[in-house]
């Protein structure tokens, strides 16, 4: 059996960052990138996304600003932020309003960036697996409370 790999859509707004970035992970996981908030909610129309690394300062729509953007839209993806800039209130609305999973400092260290995407996506696994355990306990239900009202009309 083969092992999908995680899919990690990357956002930022220098091209030669989102370049080092593809090039370090391209080969253990699928990484789509995209250079700004829009382009990566595109991106999301299009593609299944396990985790969201972002930069958080970017022109017309920060790291924070774009990830409370898709929260509702797309709730799954597990949500990483990055920056070069020692901001509180940026890390306090990241985890606030875009609902992140962790942060990390610019320029990322490859190996603490890489134990963080597999935490992140071992997450992932169990949000999904949780949801799969619901619907079938859900159908389970329907089907008990199906039995029953047939019972009591018998």
């Amino acid at each position: 059996m083969t092992k999908e790999k995680i899919t990690i859509l990357y956002v930022d707004d220098e091209v030669n960052n989102l370049v080092s970035f593809k090039a370090v992970f391209r080969i253990k996981y699928n990484v789509i990138t995209a250079i700004s908030g829009e382009e990566a909610i595109k991106i999301l129309r299009n593609h299944t996304v396990n985790i969201i690394i972002t930069d958080q300062r970017m022109p017309h729509m920060t790291g924070v600003e774009f990830l409370e953007s898709i929260l509702v839209e797309y709730p799954d993806p597990i949500r990483i932020l990055l920056t070069g800039y020692a901001d509180m209130a940026a890390v306090i609305d990241a985890v606030n309003k875009g609902k992140i999973f962790h942060y990390l400092t610019k320029p990322w260290n490859e190996e603490e960036l890489d134990i963080t995407i597999n935490r992140a996506f071992d997450v992932y696994k169990q949000k999904m697996d949780e949801r799969e355990m619901n619907d079938k306990l859900s159908l389970s239900n329907e089907q008990l409370e199906f039995l029953l009202r047939q019972k009591l009309l018998s």
